[in-house]
């Protein structure tokens, strides 16, 4: 049956296939291209902002009873917040799994019950965690000639708009620079003079400029709108509003107060290559195409005519190591496809032949990409690096069907028979063995897409990707692969070379399978060392989360001492700009002081870098940044660094925390909880290979704690509130309206002229205006007094929580998270009533690991329940798993050997080992149970070895070849598939000739022993 569907349906499967084909490569150019997978992270942040007032009041008024709100809602695992001054952020944790809009919603709606009970002007914004809250792109706009109002207004009104219709673009965020104001420098002794107070120069001007609708009239036929206009344009105009006007005369805004143009007070500082600049950031949405966004960005400010002495910098793009990947992967396709090729022209010496699987290959990873459009996915690291990987198992398919038609074909020719009749049943005959094979390595991805938690969310679409083109793959090499081999290759004239006899590797495999056969006992000892080994290496190897990529860039979070101003900080930080600036691999650099790209609590004393290294420089990304690092401690030792590739700190911002190490203490006293924060950092610090240690004791800085007595209130004639609501005025300023002008509004705001400077003497003689119109200072009626290092406030699940942090140098992460416990865990680390748990990339870590191991073991029942199936005896699946086993001892070794750490892609390549093996261990047993119908089993357990010999050395030699770029992280961006490459090829190396030795001596032991036959004539 299945000869005659492939005869006669023959075109109709080449069409199929070609259509399929097709279909794939026009899906290729519009599949979306982006850094990670569409992956919804189960995390939510919240931003409380409620003015200024001190950390531990924020703590108890505002992030609480916002605590206790979002804990109530359904899905809730964890809610961690960081209160200080004025503002909180709240991070919540759901489970995987969930649909995270439906989350961020409820989190707003419980938000928004509870506004009503907190202090008014609370404000909140809540935003979910994907990769899409940090930018894709981002540029600077530098100038010497132009004011930084003016490079904010650029950004802002013209390349915002100009960028805003980019397809897949979903918002334009601008940074630094100046926002124009207008202000009204209040005389605080002018307005003494005419018992005034600043508010009421506030609300003169605030109705001075009025522009309202005062009805409507119908006139000659038509309606007209009736204007009452008193708006203002000016500054100048400004200056002419009447605040007062009586028979003494009349007291103008101009007679108070000075007005002049200025800008707005800014608590950020933002500069590029250490000149103050503007920066604009480019998001996506989360179907976004980030390399499309980037062509159509550059493209868009390429036509775009900048003004005279402007210049525009690229920062970051992030497009770039998405292209750099693609590149990558393309070139391991077509470097893997040409030692594949050279591999079966090397063994069966047909350039027909080999064109079978040219056509074949390449066909059938544009299939797959036709499947993941269908299932709207993405190309991304992941998927893009699941289909260089498939390329070394699809070869195999190809390759084990072309090396058993050309076997049945050359041996019909040298019965004078015609080798194309051969063909098709030579297909049917490994249609069982093709099926089972590919289902082994098939049943492997099925337990890993249900993993969750990062590790889930990445080995998804690498399996699905991986999955769909083994499926496809099969189905080429069933229909398609013997069609074409019949149609393409000319028999009578090809001569297998497997038939002219024995060749130099078939006499050494013979050589030493009779050898063990004989002495049995020789493979049990030669176990022995290789087990040895194999734990060694296990002991031994490193062990990661996420894999090292070098993508060329990377950022440095920066602390001053907690509460230097930012003119101070901006002064030290200016030296670390001239390390970063003159090291020789640096290109160029972003920085920011108040705020940080992760949109973190802004602190005057906080900010962080964005560095992008030369393209093509000379020294790994690491060592610049261990280079950078070293020269700050030594010359700028009272600023404090982190650093990390974007890569590694996206995902813990997405997750949790970027760092790899976090010692969470507990305790429900705050001040020992901050003390044993202090003496724990110190003790880790000192462990080997631990660097950037933060005790996590922030400090909010300094406070002036304006105390208000209401008796003394009263007798003034005031009330506290008053007193608060005029300091508010003074101090920060009030917006009183805004001029409206071509393309934006100005604000006018009404406030001292020394406001950001004032000194503690002159905020106590601060004029206070009573409702009668005295005036009085506030010494008068409250205490002033300072309040050193307001400790900023951390609590996770309402409990009192200090992280401690640290990076990792040198060392594994297993290795130096051990030495962390061990320390921890002696007697008298910590003080009583205080407890510890780790959380960062080393909990992920944790989590990643659990998950892999359910995995393997899932796919070793998986594939033994496959293997009963296949030849309903307990001996033979209990051979094939062992040897499957003892393959990934090979993994610890390889990995510890190229000093690769053992993480989550590590992991996916030795589960993947698994059905590798069992696939290869099915090529080899069902061709002992072919031959068993027609000699004895032991002789057909040595004789299914020497045929399978040819297939199994060109499958292992052609998937190592293949996966080999990917082994040796050729071109930037492709280290993240080195760890899986490795162990698979590792574990290649050992199963192939655990299958071909090891599993005939293993299969003829379990055999009974063949008795001599009785002849009656001896």
């Amino acid at each position: 049956m299945f000869e005659r569907l492939l005869g006669r349906q023959s075109r109709a499967f080449v069409m199929i296939a070609m259509a399929m084909a097709l279909a794939g490569i026009a899906a290729a150019l519009s599949l979306p291209l982006g850094l990670f997978p569409q992956v919804s992270f189960p995390r939510v942040l919240v931003d409380l902002d409620a003015g200024s007032r001190p950390a531990d009041q924020m703590a108890l008024i505002v992030t609480r009873p916002v605590e206790e709100a979002i804990r109530s809602i359904p899905g809730v695992r964890d809610v961690r917040s960081e209160t200080t001054r004025g503002s909180a952020q709240i991070s919540i944790d759901f489970g995987w799994g969930r649909d995270m809009v439906a989350s961020t919603l409820l989190v707003d709606t419980a938000i928004a019950r509870t506004i009503g009970s907190l202090p008014p002007g609370t404000n909140y914004n809540v935003r979910r965690m994907d990769p899409t809250v940090f930018p894709v792109i981002s540029y600077a706009l530098v100038s010497k000639s132009i004011s930084p109002v003016a490079l904010q207004d650029l950004a802002r009104y013209e390349i915002t708009p100009l960028l805003s219709s980019i397809p897949g673009l979903a918002r334009v965020e601008v940074q630094g620079g100046d926002t124009a104001e207008v202000q009204v420098l209040a005389d605080p002794n002018r307005l003494a003079s005419y018992g005034l107070a600043m508010s009421d120069l506030a609300t003169a001007i605030r109705s001075g400029n009025v522009l309202s609708a005062v009805g409507k009239i119908q006139d000659r036929g038509r309606l007209s709108l009736v204007l009452a206009d008193r708006s203002i344009i000016s500054a100048s105009a400004v200056g002419e509003i009447v605040v007062r006007s009586d028979p003494v005369g009349t007291v103008r805004v101009r007679d108070l107060a000075t007005v002049q143009d200025g800008v707005a007070p800014q608590w950020t500082r933002v500069v590029e290559d250490g000149h103050p600049a503007v920066l604009f950031n480019i998001y996506q949405q989360p179907d976004g195409n980030s390399v499309q966004i980037a062509k159509s960005v550059a493209q868009a400010l390429a036509n775009y005519r900048l003004p005279p002495g402007v210049k525009l910098i690229n920062w970051y793009d992030q497009s770039e190591l998405v292209t750099q990947s693609v590149s990558s992967v393309r070139d391991a396709v077509l470097i893997g496809l040409v030692l594949a090729a050279g591999v079966l022209l090397l063994f069966l010496r047909s350039w027909r032949v080999t064109l079978v699987a040219v056509i074949v290959v390449p066909a059938t990873l544009a299939a797959t990409v036709l499947v993941l459009s269908m299932m709207k996915m993405s190309f991304n690291l992941m998927t893009l690096g699941g289909i260089a990987a498939a390329v070394g198992l699809l070869i195999d398919d190809v390759i084990v069907m072309v090396e058993q038609i050309a076997r049945r074909a050359g041996a019909n020719e040298a019965h004078g028979e015609n080798g194309k009749a051969a063909v098709l049943p030579a297909a049917r005959e490994f249609m069982v063995p093709l099926a089972g094979s590919s289902l082994a390595t098939l049943i492997v991805f099925l337990p890993l897409s249900f993993l969750s938690g990062v590790t889930g969310a990445f080995s998804k679409a690498l399996s699905i990707t991986m999955a769909a083109a083994l499926g496809i793959s099969w189905a080429m090499t069933a229909f398609v692969v013997p069609v074409l081999t019949r149609r393409i290759v000319d028999f009578s004239k090809w001569r297998d070379p497997g038939g002219a006899g024995e060749g130099w590797l078939a006499r050494h495999h013979d050589r030493a399978l009779d050898g063990l056969a004989r002495r049995p006992w020789v493979l049990a000892i030669a176990l022995v060392p290789l087990l040895a080994l194999g734990y060694l290496s296990y002991a031994k190897v490193p062990t990661g989360f996420m894999p090292k990529v070098d993508q060329g860039s990377f950022n440095m979070d920066y602390y001053t001492v907690p509460g230097t101003s930012l003119d101070e900080s901006s002064r030290q930080i200016a030296q670390v700009d001239a390390i970063v600036s003159h090291h020789p691999q640096v290109l160029t650099f972003s920085r920011r002081l108040g705020t940080d790209l992760g949109g973190g609590l802004g602190q005057s004393y906080h900010g962080d870098y964005f560095v992008r290294l030369k393209p093509g420089h000379t020294e790994t990304t690491d060592n610049v940044m261990s280079d950078v690092r070293s020269a700050i401690e030594v010359k700028v030792p009272g600023v404090q660094v982190e650093l990390g590739q974007l890569m590694e700190d996206l995902i813990g911002d997405l997750t949790s925390v970027p760092q790899p190490i976090e010692i969470k203490l507990y305790s429900s006293d705050p001040t020992a909880l901050r003390a044993q924060a202090e003496k724990t950092a110190a003790q880790i610090s000192k462990l080997t290979g631990v660097v950037e240690v933060k005790s996590g004791v922030q400090l909010a800085g300094d406070a002036l704690n304006i105390h208000v007595d209401p008796i003394r209130a009263g007798v003034e004639g005031m009330a506290p509130a008053d007193i608060e609501a005029a300091l508010n005025t003074a101090l920060t300023g009030s917006i009183a309206t805004s001029l409206p002008q071509a393309t934006k509004v100005v604000d006018v705001r009404v406030r001292l002229p020394n406001m950001m400077t004032m000194t503690e003497a002159e905020l106590a003689q601060l004029p206070i205006r009573a409702p009668d119109g005295h005036v009085f200072p506030l010494s008068r009626v409250a205490d002033v007094a300072r309040e050193t290092g307001q400790p900023q406030i951390t609590r996770e699940n309402l409990e009192p929580m200090v992280a401690v942090t640290g990076r990792i140098e040198g060392r594994g992460l297993g290795a130096a998270v051990g030495d962390v416990k061990a320390l921890l865990d002696k007697p008298g680390a910590l003080a009583p009533g205080i407890r510890y748990e780790l959380g960062g990339l080393y909990q992920q870590q944790q989590i990643a690991f659990s998950g892999l191991a359910k995995v393997f073991v899932a796919a070793l029942v998986a594939e033994f329940v496959l293997l009963l199936i296949l030849y309903r005896q307990f001996w033979r699946p209990t051979i094939i798993i062992v040897c499957s086993l003892l393959s990934t001892t090979a993994v610890f070794t390889a990995l510890w050997v190229t000093g690769v750490e053992l993480n989550i892609t590590a992991l996916m390549g030795m589960t993947m080992i698994i059905g590798i093996g069992t696939e290869m261990a099915i090529f080899y047993m069902s061709e002992v149970e072919e031959l068993s119908h027609t000699m004895p089993g032991r002789d057909a357990a040595r004789e299914a070895s020497r045929n399978r010999l040819r297939p199994i050395t060109m499958t292992t030699l052609a998937a190592i070849l293949t996966l080999l770029p990917l082994a040796l992280a050729i071109g930037q961006g492709s280290g993240i598939q080195q760890p899986l490459a490795i162990a698979i090829i590792a574990g290649l190396l050992l199963q192939y000739p655990l299958v071909l030795i090891a599993m005939p001596i293993l299969t003829r032991l379990t055999l009974p022993r063949e008795r001599p036959s009785n002849n009656p004539t001896n």
